[in-house]
């Protein structure tokens, strides 16, 4: 019973900082990512004691992405703050790449060395998410579309896992992904505004 507890209370910490990290990338603030590692670093924790692998493996990658974010959002490729811009079609078959050798990857590993008795839908989720990530690292606009078709199917996934914060936050964090997408839009047309307006 203590050990739930336990793990209610982290879900809690974990959730707060999740909110913050999500709500300052929503504005295109590159301080979202401080937030974000902690939130991971937590959930690392929470999924480890879950048996959601995947999650893991996830929340792993993020770490690493959240790295790179934070110093490709500051710096880019030319020393200069990077703007967030569509993907090309290189881009998106990238991210369309991930989404696939992840599921493969994934949906083996979990199915076959694993006790994970949810592995494919563990598995789709966590391959949409590892592009959606990708792509928020790149300050892509279409991250939030990804990581949207990735919150869809966490919600049930961690509703039947008894993870209901956690199913919770994922419920706001879809809102906040559309409100995101419609917000990086109308910062992406502002922008060009601006660039035709000094032309």
């Amino acid at each position: 019973m203590e050990f739930f507890l336990s793990l209610i209370v982290l879900q809690w910490i974990g959730t707060a900082f999740g909110v913050a990290q999500v709500l300052l990338a929503r504005q295109n603030n590159v301080h979202n990512y401080l937030f974000g590692i902690i939130s991971i670093l937590i959930g690392i924790y929470v999924m480890y004691s879950s048996q959601l692998y995947a999650d893991i493996l996830l929340n792993l990658y993020y770490l690493v992405m959240s790295i790179y974010g934070w110093v490709y959002w500051k710096l880019g490729k030319k020393g200069e703050e990077t703007p967030i811009s569509y993907s090309n079609k290189r881009e998106h078959g990238i991210a369309l790449g991930i989404v696939l050798a992840c599921f493969v990857l994934m949906a083996y590993w979990l199915g076959q060395h694993t006790d994970s008795d949810v592995p494919y839908w563990d598995a789709v989720a966590c391959s949409f998410a590892w592009a959606g990530m990708w792509q928020m690292a790149k300050r892509k606009i279409e991250c939030w579309v990804y990581l949207n078709i990735s919150n869809f199917i966490s919600i049930p996934l961690l509703i039947y896992k008894g993870l209901f914060i956690y199913a919770g936050l994922t419920t706001f964090l879809f809102m906040v992904a559309i409100s995101g997408y419609i917000k990086w839009k109308k910062i992406i047309a502002e922008e060009n505004d601006g660039i035709y307006e000094r032309v």
